[in-house]
């Protein structure tokens, strides 16, 4: 992206919403100006203008939760920027995950895989955060022989449950597996829309 492809207002500032790249969890919107904007081109984090300090200001210049911008992109009137990051840490000042708060609804019963999306952006939300005593914060906090050994536990689990034909031991195993792989996944910063993806092609 140039930064001279943008349509700033008249304050000489554009919006720009920043996702988790791997959750896509929108992290928080900000405001960039020419500036701040080729630096975050230039350095591969984000840089933004404060409106109230009206200064630039470098995400985790203080706090240590820098964002790694994966990619850049522009909407089709060229006046709002979407910006894809690898968060290290919380994106919120509070200390949260995102800056917006998620709304308590319940699950659409029209489609019971909901789960895995709201299981995906908590994993996400507990590696930023990293709260105590949180077994996601362990996992991902011991690193991935850890992980990978625990997925390798669970795989087996689920091997033993079947060949019991235990449909109800066989539940929880698997329920155990998909968290642990979804727990890999945020690890190597692989989305798990690609992992769908991967399966929607051998269709």
């Amino acid at each position: 992206m140039n930064a001279d492809e943008i349509k700033f207002d008249e304050k000489g500032l554009v919006p720009a919403i920043v996702q988790d790249a791997v959750s896509k969890e929108v992290l928080t919107l900000a405001y960039m100006n020419k500036e701040s904007l080729g630096k975050t081109i230039e350095s591969g984090e984000t840089w933004f203008y404060s409106r109230s300090r009206s200064e630039l200001w470098h995400k985790g210049a203080t706090s240590g939760n820098t964002q790694a911008v994966t990619e850049l992109r522009y909407d089709c009137d060229q006046d709002a920027i979407l910006v894809q990051v690898v968060p290290n840490g919380p994106a919120c000042h509070t200390g949260a995950y995102s800056c917006f708060k998620k709304a308590e609804a319940e699950r659409e019963i029209q489609n019971p895989y909901a789960i895995l999306g709201e299981l995906e952006r908590v994993i996400a939300e507990r590696d930023a955060e990293r709260p105590e005593g949180s077994y996601t914060t362990y996992l991902l906090t011991e690193g991935v022989d850890k992980i990978l050994k625990k997925v390798g536990e669970e795989a087996s689990e689920v091997i033993i449950a079947a060949k019991n034909r235990s449909h109800d031991e066989l539940k929880w195993e698997a329920a155990d597996l998909l968290f642990h792989l979804l727990v890999l996944l945020r690890e190597q910063n692989l989305p798990f829309s690609e992992v769908l993806n991967a399966l929607e092609e051998r269709k």
